[in-house]
């Protein structure tokens, strides 16, 4: 149980994420933390029986990721259907949905609204001087120019959808290995921020932090819904958005892995 403030749609927001998400479990999508009561005030979810991590699991893990970023979105930064229509962004990514109409490419998207959205708020309250903002400007111009885009994995594209359904927060803590290995999955999420988007953000964000069995999860994913050429490169860059998220809301302590990364991309 999770409870929040009275005047937040944030937890309604995260309900109406996982609901979306479990959308895609009759087409193979790994499972989803059941929804047992969602309020502004309290979240209720199943609990989850945990096991240990195998590899076996691992690449079924990668597999019913890879089926559920092919559920699909209509179009980039969109909310779940139920989200509240009050709710003002991305639960605690900060940054506002996106119009049905307010980016016509991923490298638009990514550039205002997972990239600039952030550096503005360092800038203006000191975390970033002019140096490391021009740093990141150049490289959401790049990224907004388009010189980065690249194709959904192929099962989104076979699905005829313009985006992925993401989970949106999919580091190694939001993806429990279960207690049954056999399980079709092996594995359960919780705790979205879910949203319209590019499959390898997802992907960039579980290897950010490190995942048990990491290389047999994207195997796994690579051989249900083979990944577009050059993706390995491409990590860091789409890793630029929980970075700079972790920057504004934990201080100086990302910032030099966050100009790091994007040094290489400008």
């Amino acid at each position: 149980m999770k409870t929040g403030s009275p005047t937040s749609d944030e937890l309604l927001c995260e309900a109406a994420g996982l609901r979306w998400l479990a959308e895609a479990e009759g087409s193979g999508g790994i499972r989803i933390a059941r929804v047992r009561e969602a309020s502004r005030e309290r979240l209720v979810e199943e609990r989850i029986e945990t096991g240990a991590p195998t590899r076996a699991a691992a690449r079924r893990i990668g597999a019913s990721l890879a089926r559920m970023h092919a559920a699909g979105a209509p179009w980039w930064g969109c909310p779940p259907p139920e989200t509240p229509d009050s709710a003002a962004g991305i639960g605690r990514a900060l940054t506002p949905w996106a119009s049905r109409d307010a980016a016509s490419s991923w490298g638009a998207f990514f550039a205002e609204y997972r990239m600039m959205y952030y550096v503005r708020l360092l800038r203006d309250d000191g975390s970033f001087g002019h140096r490391e903002a021009e740093l990141l400007e150049r490289v959401a111009s790049r990224v907004a120019a388009g010189e980065f885009d690249a194709p959904q994995p192929v099962l989104v594209r076979e699905a005829g959808v313009p985006c992925a359904r993401l989970h949106g927060d999919l580091w190694a803590g939001n993806v429990l290995y279960l207690a049954d290995a056999n399980a079709p999955t092996s594995g359960a999420l919780i705790d979205p921020m879910a949203y319209g988007g590019h499959a390898e953000t997802d992907l960039a964000m579980l290897q950010l932090f490190g995942y048990p069995f990491l290389e047999d999860v994207l195997a796994g994913y690579d051989e249900a819904s083979p990944l577009a050429d050059g993706w390995r490169e491409r990590v860091g860059l789409h890793q630029l958005a929980p970075l700079l998220l972790h920057c504004v809301l934990f201080g100086g302590g990302y910032i030099p892995e966050t100009l790091a990364v994007a040094r290489h991309y400008a």
